[in-house]
């Protein structure tokens, strides 16, 4: 994310990260063609980085105080991110897994760091091929952002579910929703923030992480929200990346929220109503597992219900944030369509139902990707 003057995040600026797949506009497999794409890329704000494998890029938005200041950012970074693709010879696709490709085909890209990361974590990385979605909330003051940060595992499965993008690995239906979300809480360093007493307890975690070896530095710290190591954000890196811009905004507006109730009860001093960490893992499980196509876990209740109706009731303890922010007729709306219609992980489905082919799987991502 661009940095915000003088490194201070206001309160509940946005910032987005999005990365994404680069395939072979003939067989729709993944490819190896990260340098060419970045070499082409002129993103005219925010920035476009390599990542963990040759196959894959990521974009990250200017800071944005609006959806629609979001909206704006994504559409243009995508389409100059397709551009320097096209002119590279392949497409872009926004999922949290590909379909069909195998890890074993994927080259780790070539840094210092990335090849660290590979020698350190062995299988791990190599099987790391996911896609992710991530959403920096501007918290000036550091300690409410932790105090806010142990508060929010309660909504996390309702984004996670509302996102699920990551149905198929390896040429076959995974039977989850998103599977990226399993693969990634496999990390040393990932799942559910713990609770901390303080900034300072949780900066000498960090140095006790880096003295044993555990880390090599606060930015190996995979956890679902964590506090940046850059900026004064939270950043929130649970959810799948989104195939169409509109899930993205719905995506980037619900984080807000939830971050702003969490915020507001850390202001105020009011103890957190933390749930236990073993039904927080089962909830986001479930997400995970179904989608919105079973029941979830509400976290806030501490009982399962219909997916729609536990989705429902967290809209409504959001709506007077999303309301305060503008946001909440365009983001209800863009829930209650997911609801309709299905979520990426559903839509994936779908095509595969009707062509019997993964790679028309991916052409669609290919087409929804660009869609505005």
């Amino acid at each position: 994310m661009g940095a915000p003057e003088g490194n201070r995040a206001r309160d509940f600026s946005l910032g987005v990260e999005e990365e994404y797949q680069i395939v072979d506009p003939q067989t729709f497999a993944l490819t190896q063609r990260a340098e060419p794409v970045l070499s082409n890329a002129e993103i005219s704000a925010g920035g476009i980085h390599p990542e963990l494998n040759l196959s894959q890029v990521e974009i990250s938005t200017a800071v944005c105080n609006t959806l629609a200041e979001v909206r704006a950012e994504l559409t243009r970074s995508r389409k100059e991110l397709s551009t320097a693709a096209e002119a590279a010879g392949v497409q872009i696709a926004a999922a949290g897994t590909h379909p069909f490709s195998h890890w074993s085909d994927q080259t780790v890209t070539p840094t210092t760091r990335y090849l660290a990361m590979e020698r350190d974590y062995a299988q791990l990385v190599r099987e790391h091929i996911v896609f992710g979605f991530h959403v920096h909330v501007g918290i000036g003051d550091a300690e409410v952002a932790l105090q806010t940060m142990e508060r929010v595992a309660v909504w996390l499965p309702f984004l996670i579910a509302l996102a699920a993008n990551s149905p198929y690995w390896l040429g076959r239906d995974t039977g989850f929703a998103s599977y990226r979300t399993d693969m990634c809480d496999r990390w040393p360093t990932g799942g559910l923030p713990e609770s901390f007493r303080s900034r300072d307890d949780y900066e000498r975690l960090v140095k006790s992480l880096i003295a044993t070896g555990s880390i090599k530095d606060e930015a190996e710290i995979y956890w679902d929200v964590r506090p940046s190591a850059r900026w004064d954000t939270l950043e929130f890196r649970v959810t799948d990346v989104c195939s169409s811009i509109d899930e993205a905004v719905m995506v980037t507006g619900l984080i807000r929220a939830s971050a702003q109730i969490c915020h507001e009860q850390a202001f105020s001093d009011a103890p957190p109503d933390l749930p236990r960490p073993e039904l927080a893992r089962a909830a986001k499980w479930r997400a995970a597992r179904f989608g919105i196509n079973d029941t979830l876990i509400d976290l806030h209740e501490t009982a399962a219900g219909p997916a729609a109706e536990v989705i429902e009731n967290h809209l409504a303890r959001l709506r007077p944030y999303l309301e305060a922010n503008d946001d909440w007729d365009e983001v209800a709306d863009l829930v209650r369509a997911t609801l309709r219609r299905g979520t990426g992980a559903d839509r994936q489905r779908r095509t595969f139902r009707r062509t019997g082919r993964l790679e028309g799987v991916v052409e669609a991502i290919v087409t929804e990707t660009l869609s505005e």
